[in-house]
């Protein structure tokens, strides 16, 4: 499968997954996946689950060959943009190991991951409204007369996708108090309306996860109830996440509702996981990213692990 990018974006030798000091957009995360895909084709697939607002393919990458289905997601948010490449990253380390003949917890599950979920939203918060945009005079009245998106958290039609999921979306639809489209906090006119939600919301569904995890930054803390929908082994898997990361920190969050993670856990009854990586302010700088992996990658590996 050939996927549609920036077909310029020539990286040197080393990690096919990258980042630059100019940031991560679509296209580049695109060129990435068709890298990846001619070096590691007997060892991972990618298929589109929808597209985005402005037609953006999201992709989801799978590898594994396990009975037990397991799921990663990224870049939910729009400035949390530098999820997206720390995941694919991950997904390129395990697929080298296993074309070595490691990685073999790729033995027991399969993973299914979603490095650019936002990917409109993405290239907004780092590249402005774009030429031609439908929203375009919307988009600078919900951003409060400013051209600046670099804090956006929202998709394209200003609706944050972490407070899309029907699991008390009335209830933080009240909490939130934005009655509109807006940088962030606006869950939509009712859950599940924008195409990226509905994507991970489908797949989900389908694939019938053991588990998941969601990838936002920042603050190095791992959510992992929801209103005491949990099963008893989501806490000890948190605590092991924690302490195999570098200054992680294992929390049970209340105060929260409609985000993919509590969807999860509350219509399934399994363990789902929110990581807040890194620690700063959103958007985290490319300067950090090296070191953001470094700790968090620990972390990503004992989630795909599982209960023990």
């Amino acid at each position: 499968m050939q996927i549609r990018g920036d077909s310029s974006v020539q990286w040197p030798g080393g990690s096919i997954v990258r980042l630059e000091q100019e940031g991560y957009r679509s296209g580049t995360y695109s060129s990435q996946l068709n890298r990846l895909l001619e070096k590691y084709s007997d060892i991972l697939t990618v298929e589109v689950l929808g597209e985005s607002v402005l037609g953006e393919p999201l992709w989801a990458v799978r590898l594994g060959k396990g009975a037990e289905q397991v799921h990663m997601n990224a870049a939910v948010h729009a400035n949390e943009w530098i999820t997206a490449p720390l995941l694919l990253r991950y997904v390129e380390e395990l697929a080298a190991r296993r074309l070595a003949g490691g990685a073999t917890e790729l033995d027991a599950v399969t993973l299914w991951a979603v490095p650019l979920s936002n990917p409109d939203g993405a290239d907004l918060a780092q590249d402005g409204i774009p030429p031609g945009c439908a929203w375009a005079e919307q988009l600078a009245a919900w951003n409060g007369g400013s051209r600046d998106f670099r804090r956006w958290k929202a998709n394209i039609r200003g609706v944050d996708l972490n407070d899309q999921f029907p699991a008390g979306w009335e209830l933080e639809r009240e909490r939130r108090g934005v009655a509109g489209p807006a940088p962030q906090d606006y869950g939509g006119p009712h859950p599940l309306c924008e195409p990226e939600a509905a994507a991970l919301a489908r797949l989900t569904r389908e694939a019938g996860f053991s588990r998941v995890l969601s990838l936002h930054t920042q603050g190095k803390e791992i959510y992992w109830n929801y209103r005491d929908c949990e099963p008893r082994e989501a806490e000890p898997l948190a605590a092991r996440m924690a302490a195999a990361g570098e200054g992680y920190q294992s929390v049970k969050l209340t105060g929260s509702d409609a985000g993919y993670k509590d969807w999860f856990i509350h219509e399934f009854r399994r363990p789902g996981y929110t990581v807040e990586a890194g620690e700063g302010v959103n958007p985290l700088p490319p300067e950090q990213y090296d070191e953001i992996y470094r700790g968090l990658a620990p972390v990503l590996a004992e989630f795909i692990q599982g209960p023990r």
